[in-house]
């Protein structure tokens, strides 16, 4: 039969992080590339216990279609969470269970983004993001990101020059890739201009607890409620295979994003949240948390030590407070894409940056994550990348 495909799907690239892990799964490989959880803090047997539990006191009923808002109980604790953190007022009613923030992204795409409108993203950018809006083909808008957040000068220069855009993504906390988070200052400009301009946000927050430094800072949502649907998700914070995300939206939205997820899934796995539930209510998931902070803590100063011993002095690096990443920029002759080549010659792997923006013209950063490598693999993979590094310079 000869192929034929939608026009809105002509233009969407796979996920290049995908194809590199090809690559940098082999095993001789040491791999910067995946922003993956460290398997080795998985809680597998409080899991297990936790399936037991929900199979042998609800039984058939635990294996039932469920409502698409997702499983009430969940939604309560995420709600009281968002109380205890930040003293935020969540009407559980607003909070959509969804499969991974990442299917929030496409839900919100499919209400809310038409052809050709603009698309405020940050720049750099998450490729995943980018890749959910790219279907419903918005023209995006990039704003820079600076070391305290958002550019607000050429945010102010964009939303000035007439835009079509009515929607803002960016990922304050940790941001995949940077690792830059927003200032507490920076929060509250954005929130002011959200409500100035009638403009939405969708604060994407996968990172937020996975704070090993300095102060919570109060997600955007708190400021300008009615602007902003915020995403969690457990996959960072519990399992990723559950595939348990959310989002908080404004009241104006709720009627929409439900019936789109209605049409696409009925529901996520309603198995997964009875289970994931029970494990967060029997429980402590601050101590849980301690756990990972600790570790991804001393795995990021490794980084930067390994980094400030062997890279070049003309290569600068991000410093993040939490989450998995770290963000190089190299000098600007050299290209992270022919770097990639060099490195796998030496047996390490990193993501070139290029793909996490919209505009093709810049070639010279990248994106290491430390959350799957202790700090032995951390200093070896640092010095194999620096010697790829001084045959490109």
């Amino acid at each position: 039969m000869q192929p034929f495909f939608a026009q809105r799907f002509e233009q969407v690239e796979p996920s290049f992080i995908r194809e590199i892990l090809k690559v940098a799964t082999r095993p001789e490989i040491i791999s910067f590339a995946g922003g993956l959880p460290n398997p080795h803090l998985f809680p597998v047997k409080e899991l297990e216990a936790a399936c037991h539990a929900v199979l042998s006191e609800q039984g058939a009923a635990a294996l039932q279609y469920a409502t698409t808002e997702g499983f009430a109980p969940l939604r309560q604790f995420i709600a009281d969470r968002y109380q205890k953190l930040y003293g935020m007022q969540v009407d559980p009613d607003l909070i959509l269970i969804t499969s991974g923030s990442q299917q929030a992204l496409d839900l919100l795409g499919k209400v809310l983004v038409n052809e050709g409108q603009d698309l405020i993203i940050e720049e750099p950018g998450y490729l995943g993001a980018i890749q959910a809006f790219s279907v419903y083909q918005p023209t995006f808008r990039p704003v820079t990101l600076q070391e305290d957040g958002l550019d607000l000068a050429a945010f102010d220069a964009l939303l000035a020059a007439g835009t079509s855009a009515r929607m803002f993504y960016g990922v304050p906390n940790f941001q995949n890739p940077s690792g830059v988070s927003y200032s507490a200052e920076n929060r509250r400009a954005i929130a002011e201009r959200l409500q100035q301009h009638d403009l939405l946000m969708i604060e994407d927050d996968p990172y937020g607890e996975l704070r090993f430094e300095g102060e919570l800072l109060d997600p955007i949502a708190k400021l300008a409620p009615n602007n902003t649907v915020l995403l969690g998700s457990f996959s960072k914070t519990v399992v990723p295979a559950f595939r348990l995300g959310w989002m908080v939206v404004p009241e104006w939205l709720h009627k929409k994003v439900t019936i789109a997820k209605q049409a696409t899934d009925l529901h996520s796995n309603a198995f997964s949240q009875q289970i994931l539930h029970r494990y967060l209510t029997s429980h402590s998931l601050d101590e849980h948390l301690q756990q990972i902070k600790e570790v991804y803590g001393r795995q990021r100063a490794a980084m930067e030590a390994a980094l400030e011993r062997h890279m070049p002095a003309s290569v600068r690096w991000t410093r993040p407070e939490g989450g998995m990443f770290l963000w190089l920029t190299l000098p600007a002759h050299i290209s992270a894409m022919a770097l990639f080549d060099e490195a796998i010659k030496e047996k390490v792997a990193f993501v070139p940056g290029a793909p996490f923006y919209v505009r093709p013209e810049i070639q010279n950063t990248l994106r290491l994550s430390f959350s799957c490598v202790d700090e032995a693999t951390i200093e070896e993979g640092v010095q194999r990348l620096a010697r790829a590094m001084q045959r490109m310079l």
